[in-house]
Formats: structure tokens, C-alpha cells, sequence
């Protein structure tokens, strides 16, 4: 069997195989899309695939939608050439069920690939076509946090948005640029209304993605590149929107597993394949099959009914208070707390971590009974329905290929939040004792452990991407495992970094706690295990 639409045609191998076939002329909908777009997405990776253009895909399959969706990939241009055109743009989604089942079908709502490169001609009379179209919905984007960054680390525009602003829109390159620019297209085509939608797993991400657009836009505007009638465009929400969102479904690198299990079903050419920019994507896509979106109902020029696949539509406070529930209490703390701890006992799958005592110990306290009691109950979903869905459905899958090493990525970056917004509510509340945390602090105590680069039984491993590494890892110099006596107060600037925890943890009473904890983590090999045990 072949993932082509040719391919499709013989039905009784597929559904003999068990994969769902799509129930619509895929041929007929894609040329329908190219004529008259209602829908463009930036960002062609797993998540757009396994989930956003699943959600069409059922509108269109039970007849709800007669259009499907254009992709549009700002950053890795191979992802078109080696998974979306050989495949006709098709995606073979297999869902991973903790019973280790799974579920197969094929995802043929996205009607056309296009690379967002603006040294191609081609590529740029292709977008301006579709920007220009009155008919354009929406447009919405996973190009993850650092794709709407204009600024390095020194807080000055990076190289490629200087360049951007001095060339104007004629010449953009930053993915950012580029829609600016395309929003300028439409607006100098009739000022078509347009929803701007960031799907990004990450806080306020339409704020992101609208400070990043107008950035760019004003910028412009003062060389004289655009007037100022294009920015009023741009900030009058009766012509442009910039809705914010909270999405929530794990989607992990291509199994080898899941690979197998294709071909041996007689699926042909399943292996991944590795870009020229060192993306690891394959023609299926494995994810979870719990999964949660939901988008502030701004939409000027109408939208997709995709309330009717599952979507929540509702206000901004909600859209705020979900993403705020799942980031501070009910998913991605315990994600955290697995994740560092999980490297430092020499875990390399997080459900496994899932059959370790104290360490689904640790996550329930952290959850249940130092989070909820401050959570954010945003009325649309149910706190604890989501964290008893998380621990007891979604973290044990066994047949979710996802690390914690992958998870530990970045979490300088996340600390504040993830952990940070739950200290400050009990610091915040009258009737709550921040210095009364015994399980969140164990977490960071847990993390600043990790950070060493030595687990439990004292072997050196390999730290996770962060960009503050390199500062704490040197903050940190000195301490070694087995010798608590090199313990001489290093932790005392990080732990007073408001910037970190999102508080200052010497005036929130948890400092000299997570100082304790650490101490007794580093008395020697076993000494992380031993701590869990004494206190969870």
C-alpha cells in the first residue's frame, strides 16, 4: 500500500490493514482550496499534521467543510520536498492507546504545501495569491515560541531582522516578516479582514504573535515602507484579529515501533527522514489520543466550524485561565518534575518513570494537594478531570515514545511558571503558607540537582538544550556529588533570582528548604533516591 492519493484508491487493502480512509474526494478538495482558501497554517511539523489538520479532516468528512488547508513552512523548506509532495500532502496518523493498541487513519485535509521563502519568486506570488483572496479566513501558526522571537539574547533585533527592516516587505526573510508582509499584501488588496491565530504551546501566544507583527509593521512604517493606514489595519479588530489559544496534545518524534508496525502491515516507504536543518519527521505521525484546543472566538471574517471537532470557542479570560490551569498545576509541573528527576535515576521514557513509587508519589503531591487547592478552574474543563486524565491515562502510556531528556529542554525557561505562579498564589492568599511546600519545592530542589550533570549513581550525563546552562552550571562550580561539604551557598543568587522562579525564594519562605533538599541529594550515590523516599 502507498500513501498517495493513487494509492488510496485500493480501499480494501487499507481498511483490511485498519486504517480509516478518508470519506470526500481528496483530489476534488484540494482544488477547491487552491481556487478559493479559507485557511493557511505556518508551520508543517507533527502537531500541524497529527492534530490541527485532523480537526478538518473531520469537518470534512462528515460534510461540514468543503475546504481544506494550505501549509506554508517558515524554517525547514525539506519538510515540503521529502514529506509533502512524495505523499500528495497525505499523513498516515496513528493514534497510541495505553492498552498499546492503536488507531490508524489517513489525514488528507491539507490540500497544499508551500515553502514560505521569500527568495523564490514562485514561492512569494504563491502566498500573495493566497493573502489576496477576500475569501482568506484565517491564518494560524506552530513555529513553537522561538519563531516569534525578533530579539537575541543582548535584546537587540537579531541579524536577519535588521536586514528585514532596512529591506522591507519586498524582501523578508524572518518568518515574522514575511507575514507582515503578506498582511500587507491583503491589505493593499481591499482590506479583507483575517484572523491571526497563534496554536503555539506557550503563554499569551497571540499577544507573542501580534507585539512580533506590529514590531515589524511599525518598524517599517518609520522608513517609510508602509503608512500609517497599514497599522491602524492591523490594531482595528474589525479588520484584523489576533486570537489567543491553549493546545494541549503530546505529539513525540517518529517511533521506530510505530514504524515497524506500518510496514508490517504493508505500508510502503515509512522510514523518517533527517532535513538538511536536522528536522526528524517521518510520512505518520504518533501522538496521544487525549487532546484539548481552545480559541478566543475573534474571527472577522468568519471561521471553520470546528466546535464541531472538538474545538472550544470562547473568551480570552477562559482562553487564559485553561492555559494558566494546565501550565501551573495539572500537566506541565509534574512533566517538569519527571523530566529532571527522570534523568538523574537514569529513566529514558517518562511512562516508565510512571511505575516508580516515589516518583508518581511526588507528582500526585505536587498536583493534588500543594496545586489545586490554588488552581485557576477555568468553568469549560474540569481541573481535576484533567490531572486524573493526565496521571492516570496520559503520563503511563507505555506507547508514547517521549523522553524526559526532551522534556528537561529549556526549563530554566519554564520554572517560573510551571512552578513559580503556584508560590506566588500561596504567598498571595492570606489563609495559604508558602513555607508550608514540601513537594514543589522538592521539584526545584530536584532541578538545581540535575543541573550537576551527574545521576544518582554518579555518573556524568549529558544536559538538555537550555539557554541559561552555561550561567548556572558555572553558578554551581564546585559542588560536587558525594561531598555535601562542597556545598558553600551557591545556590543562594539562583534561588534569589525573581527572573528564574518568578519570585524571589528567600522572601516566599522555600529558599532554605530547596537548599536543604540539595544538600541531602548530593551526600553521595543513592543519595537522590534516599531523599524521595524520606519525604514522598
Amino acid at each position: 500500500m502507498k500513501l498517495s492519493i493513487n494509492g488510496l484508491k485500493d480501499k480494501a487493502a487499507w481498511e483490511a490493514a485498519g486504517v480509516a480512509l478518508p470519506q470526500y474526494d481528496v483530489a476534488a478538495m484540494a482544488a477547491r482550496t487552491k481556487e478559493n482558501p479559507i485557511w493557511v497554517h505556518f508551520g508543517a511539523g507533527n502537531i500541524f499534521r497529527g492534530y490541527i489538520a485532523a480537526l478538518q479532516d473531520v469537518l470534512l468528512n462528515t460534510g461540514e467543510a468543503d475546504r481544506g488547508i494550505i501549509a506554508a513552512e517558515t524554517f525547514d523548506y525539506d519538510i515540503i520536498d521529502m514529506i509533502y509532495k512524495p505523499f500528495d500532502n497525505l499523513t498516515l496518523m496513528v493514534t497510541l492507546k495505553p492498552d498499546g493498541s492503536t488507531a490508524n487513519k489517513i489525514v488528507s485535509s491539507i490540500a497544499e504545501g508551500v515553502k514560505a521563502d521569500s527568495s523564490d519568486p514562485a514561492c512569494v506570488a504563491r502566498l500573495t495569491e493566497i493573502f489576496t483572496n477576500p475569501g482568506l479566513q484565517m491564518i494560524s501558526f506552530t513555529v513553537t515560541e522561538k519563531g516569534y522571537a525578533l530579539n537575541g539574547l543582548d535584546g537587540t533585533f537579531m541579524p536577519v531582522v535588521v536586514k528585514d527592516i532596512e529591506e522591507g516587505p519586498a524582501h523578508a526573510r524572518h518568518a515574522m516578516s514575511i507575514v507582515a508582509a503578506m498582511l500587507f499584501e491583503r491589505f493593499k488588496a481591499g482590506k479583507y479582514p483575517l484572523a491571526v491565530v497563534s496554536m503555539d504551546n506557550c503563554s499569551h501566544n497571540g499577544e507573542k504573535l501580534m507585539g512580533s507583527v506590529l514590531t515589524i509593521a511599525k518598524e517599517w512604517e518609520k522608513k517609510g515602507f508602509v503608512g500609517a493606514d497599514f497599522i491602524d489595519y492591523l490594531t482595528d479588530e474589525a479588520y484584523v484579529t489576533f486570537p489567543w489559544s491553549m493546545i494541549d496534545k503530546i505529539t513525540p518524534r517518529p517511533a521506530k515501533s510505530v514504524e515497524e508496525g506500518l510496514t508490517a502491515m504493508g505500508v510502503e516507504n515509512m522510514a523518517p527522514v533527517v532535513t538538511g536543518r536536522k528536522t526528524f519527521i517521518a510520512p505518520f505521525v504518533n501522538a496521544e489520543g487525549p487532546q484539548y484546543l481552545v480559541i478566543e472566538d475573534k474571527f472577522p471574517n468568519g471561521r471553520p466550524a470546528l466546535e464541531k471537532a472538538g474545538v472550544y470557542f470562547t473568551d480570552r479570560d477562559t482562553v487564559n485561565n485553561v492555559e494558566r490551569m494546565k501550565v501551573t498545576t495539572c500537566l506541565n509541573p509534574l512533566h517538569t518534575a519527571l523530566a529532571v528527576y527522570g534523568c538523574v535515576l537514569g529513566y529514558d521514557l517518562i511512562a516508565s518513570e510512571m511505575n516508580d513509587k516515589e516518583l508518581v508519589g511526588l507528582i500526585r503531591h505536587i498536583g493534588y494537594e500543594e496545586g489545586m487547592p490554588v488552581v485557576t478552574d477555568p468553568g469549560i474543563i474540569s481541573p481535576k478531570a484533567f490531572i486524573d486524565e493526565v496521571i492516570g491515562e496520559r503520563l503511563p502510556n507505555p506507547f508514547m515514545p517521549d523522553t524526559p531528556q526532551r522534556i528537561a529542554t529549556d526549563t530554566s525557561q519554564k520554572v517560573s511558571v510551571r512552578f513559580g505562579e503556584t508560590i506566588k498564589s500561596y504567598v498571595a492568599e492570606a489563609d495559604k503558607d508558602a513555607s508550608a511546600l514540601t513537594y514543589i519545592p522538592l521539584a526545584l530542589a530536584g532541578w538545581l540537582r540535575y543541573l550537576l550533570g551527574v545521576d544518582d549513581n554518579g555518573q556524568p550525563f549529558e544536559l538538555s538544550p537550555d539557554p541559561m546552562k552555561d550561567e548556572l552550571v558555572k553558578d554551581l562550580a564546585g559542588i560536587e556529588v558525594g561531598k555535601p561539604e562542597t556545598y558553600t551557598g551557591q545556590l543562594k543568587p539562583i534561588l534569589a533570582n525573581p527572573h528564574i522562579f518568578g519570585i524571589d525564594l528567600y522572601k516566599a519562605g522555600l529558599a532554605d528548604k530547596v537548599e536543604a533538599y540539595f544538600v541531602e541529594e548530593i551526600a553521595g550515590k543513592g543519595a537522590v533516591r534516599a531523599t524521595l523516599e524520606k519525604y514522598v
